[in-house]
């Protein structure tokens, strides 16, 4: 990928991210990877993409933007996110964000209202908190328990293998998850559902102020995201769409279908 390095420095840690030459007649792509992964999620999209702009990001305390003290919230990574933005310059984006990389985006559309251009949602689901019940918000209050009685290496196959469908995908995964010592992995990943929670029950009825498109694999195994995808969709209005043969992470199982489903939004705009 033709992309530079840079880096944005906060009070609490470095955070890297990668952009492309920004030429001022283009309209600005932004990616947000999901809990633990990094910005090679998004490899098979930024080239195909090269009519935008485009930035994507290791978020805080994610691959190289580490070490990052695990005491942000996901307001505060909109916030950062935001600050990166008006470093570089860029207006009016298009957010697409992957599971967590969605919900980052959705704090980003509530705290800096009409400053995006579109979103579009990757086997992410709604931040509204009438989504959720209860005993899931405190489930994901409380996940540490449950990963820590997983073997290390099995608990590695399991997230392998259930964000993924395709050998590139799961492979992709693999070098991902390397970098990280079980500890470490298991802080980030409590730390990450746990922001995730509390953002859903600071919006009891949050709705997205901007075009949106929905998209989720058919086979995405993680938690309730389809059915949040059912709802979402029924109750907000918002175009959903199915993949085919494609897990959590679909735009890595099936690039090529949502490439085309972002640009057809993309010219909608």
């Amino acid at each position: 990928m033709n992309t530079q390095e840079k880096i944005y420095q906060t009070e609490s840690g470095n955070i890297h991210y990668w952009v492309t030459s920004g030429d001022p007649e283009k309209p600005w792509l932004v990616f947000l990877p999901g809990l633990t992964a990094d910005h090679h999620l998004f490899d098979k999209q930024i080239p195909a993409f090269a009519e935008y702009n485009r930035l994507v990001w290791d978020a805080p305390a994610h691959a190289a933007s580490r070490p990052f003290p695990l005491s942000f919230s996901m307001d505060d990574m909109a916030r950062y996110l935001h600050g990166i933005l008006e470093t570089e310059g860029i207006e009016q984006p298009v957010l697409i964000g992957q599971s967590l990389g969605g919900y980052i985006a959705q704090c980003y559309l509530a705290l800096y209202p009409s400053t995006v251009s579109g979103f579009v949602s990757i086997d992410s689901a709604s931040l509204s908190r009438k989504y959720f019940s209860g005993w899931e918000l405190a489930l994901l209050k409380n996940t540490r328990w449950m990963y820590e009685i997983i073997p290390w290496k099995w608990l590695l196959n399991w997230g392998i293998t259930g964000t993924s469908q395709t050998p590139f995908g799961r492979e992709l995964m693999r070098k991902t998850w390397s970098v990280y010592i079980r500890e470490e992995y298991l802080d980030l990943a409590d730390h990450g559902y746990r922001i995730l929670a509390e953002a859903v029950e600071a919006r009891p009825e949050y709705r997205i102020d901007c075009p949106a498109l929905l998209l989720c694999g058919e086979k995405d195994a993680a938690g309730s995201t389809k059915s949040y995808n059912r709802r979402w969709t029924k109750e907000d209005g918002l175009p959903l769409v199915w993949l085919r043969n494609a897990g959590h992470n679909s735009n890595t199982d099936v690039p090529e279908e949502v490439n085309r489903l972002i640009g057809e939004f993309l010219k909608k705009l």
